[in-house]
């Protein structure tokens, strides 16, 4: 059965089925930039799918198959980030976009094609994996605009581009190309632009076809080498030992042995 439910006016749609999510960013007209009633939702949306969605792993990507996002609508900034004040707001909804996505307790995978810049960048970096076909095109604008990236997100461009393309991508705001963050680690894929969706979701079926224990563990031990937290790598551990006693365990022993594909429920 097909799960939907829609997000800051329909500007975020989310779906769900048979284990596999979609977030889609519905602002086509303005190239998917975000406003903040999108920023201020992406947390929400998340849940929602690894609630009641009930998704093993989420594609994010944006609508009108042009564009994955532009970032921030730079066209509120004059109300929503018009000073120190209402930025530090603004800023906080932001850094609360990335975490959800960074700590999701599923795999995200972004698809991203055309423009990927800003926040929409930062989105892709908080991702767990990242796809992109040959349209796109990546770039931080921040210091074109006067503005400082939020110093939070910047751990996602250092651990996914690595510590000389972060620095060029701050300090210059020029736009890269997808083979140059193809040839950095940032994308595991670079496909044809009629391959993306396919690509894409064939790899969020695969993982969520897998055990989710087992990939909640593996996703919190790996957040946990990125990020030296003592305390996500006990949570780990402890996930990681849970799968042990699982009927999922069992599942995949007596599927392994029968030569048959397992079906796992996550218990």
């Amino acid at each position: 059965m097909k799960h939907t439910c829609d997000f800051a006016g329909g500007a975020l749609r989310a779906a769900s089925q048979d284990g596999g999510g979609v977030l889609v960013i519905d602002n086509p007209q303005r190239k998917n930039a975000l406003s903040a009633a999108m920023w201020r939702a992406i947390p929400e949306a998340i849940h929602w799918l690894t609630a009641d969605g009930r998704a093993r792993a989420i594609v994010l990507t944006g609508a009108g198959h042009q564009d994955f996002s532009a970032g921030a609508d730079i066209s509120e900034f004059p109300a929503v980030r018009k000073d120190a004040a209402t930025a530090r707001v603004y800023e906080a909804q932001n850094s609360a976009a990335f975490a959800a996505i960074r700590d999701a307790r599923v795999p995200v995978i972004a698809a991203i094609r055309g423009i990927c810049y800003g926040g929409g960048f930062g989105l892709a970096a908080a991702c767990d994996i990242r796809i992109a076909d040959e349209t796109a095109i990546f770039a931080v604008p921040a210091a074109r605009l006067g503005l400082a990236y939020p110093a939070d997100a910047i751990q996602d461009f250092v651990q996914s581009l690595g510590i000389q393309l972060t620095r060029k991508a701050l300090f210059t705001g020029q736009p890269m190309k997808a083979a140059e963050l193809l040839s950095s680690g940032f994308l595991l894929e670079l496909v044809a632009a009629d391959a993306l969706d396919a690509a894409a979701f064939s790899l969020a079926q695969t993982i969520a076809e897998n055990a989710p224990l087992s990939v909640q563990a593996s996703k919190l031990a790996l957040r946990a080498a990125l990020q030296h937290d003592d305390d996500l790598l006990r949570e780990a551990e402890v996930i990681g030992a849970a799968t042990f006693d699982s009927a999922d365990y069992a599942e995949g022993r007596a599927a392994f042995t029968e030569r048959r594909k397992p079906v796992f429920t996550g218990r």
